[in-house]
């Protein structure tokens, strides 16, 4: 919100946020600067019940404090009757283990910061020309900002920068420092100013799973389902595929992706079918 809208009086001069600046809903919520930084930093980890109150208003742009302080309660299980049934695989993770489709499946494992650090041929050729960057280039979020492939790319663009963005946020409300980080996010200030406005907004919402429309210059519309799964015993590391239900056109696109011409997929530790 605007701080028009938050009855906040703006003063002279270039403001690069386009919604309240830290001091003035630190102002709103009636607690000092210096306390509301570090409580977005996490250096605060016990406010009081009238501060989340109070950031959580409305009026403050800030209706998920509420939800994101409440501490959580554990539950006992409930003893049920009888034995449990199979737990039975959710359709992401049943497909790659289908008959003759592990090589299709477009697959690639993230770092923290979304660098592309192991992939199969069909998971990079999905980010149409990322292929054409060096390998130690390769990022989702630098792909989605930077290559001019990108808006054209994705139906919903719009919502994949601002997922992007939501994900580098909630890492840097752990770690502001951390240098991989930081080069990532100058490096972007530099030469997005889409990405500028948006990591103003403080937003830390991102998506694990779904579906994405792609507008791909090779095999036309698409829309697979995918999946991101953290890999445990990794330093934030995440495996993402993409897949379709066999015999659907989505399928049939996916294989064609995987039996296109041979490009570079060289990366730390490839990923292959086998």
């Amino acid at each position: 919100m605007t701080p028009e809208e938050a009855g906040v009086p703006v003063g002279p001069g270039l403001r690069r946020t386009p919604g309240l600046r830290r001091e003035e809903l630190a102002t709103l919520a009636g607690v000092s600067i210096d306390y509301y930084a570090r409580l977005e930093r996490g250096k605060e980890t016990n406010p009081s019940a009238s501060v989340v109150d109070a950031l959580a208003r409305p009026e403050t742009g800030r209706g998920g404090a509420r939800t994101s302080a409440r501490p959580c309660r554990l539950r006992r299980p409930q003893r049920r009757r009888g034995a449990p049934g199979r737990a039975q695989p959710h359709r992401s993770s049943r497909s790659p283990a289908d008959a003759g489709q592990p090589a299709a499946l477009p697959t690639y494992v993230v770092s923290r910061t979304m660098d592309i650090i192991a992939c199969n041929p069909s998971g990079l050729r999905l980010f149409a020309g990322m292929g054409d960057w060096p390998a130690n280039e390769r990022n989702v979020v630098r792909y989605v900002f930077l290559h001019p492939q990108a808006q054209k790319l994705f139906d919903d663009w719009d919502e994949q920068i601002r997922a992007c963005v939501g994900r580098l946020r909630a890492l840097a409300g752990i770690e502001p420092d951390a240098p991989d980080l930081v080069r990532l996010v100058g490096e972007l200030h530099a030469k997005s100013p889409e990405f500028t406005d948006l990591w103003e907004r403080y937003d830390v919402r991102w998506h694990t799973h779904g579906s994405k429309t792609f507008h791909h210059p090779e095999v036309g519309d698409i829309t697979p389902g995918y999946q991101s799964m953290q890999i445990e015993g990794t330093p934030g590391q995440r495996f993402v595929t993409y897949f379709a239900e066999p015999g659907s056109s989505d399928h049939d696109k996916l294989a064609l992706l995987d039996m296109t011409s041979p490009q570079d997929t060289s990366v730390s530790s490839p990923l292959s079918g086998d």
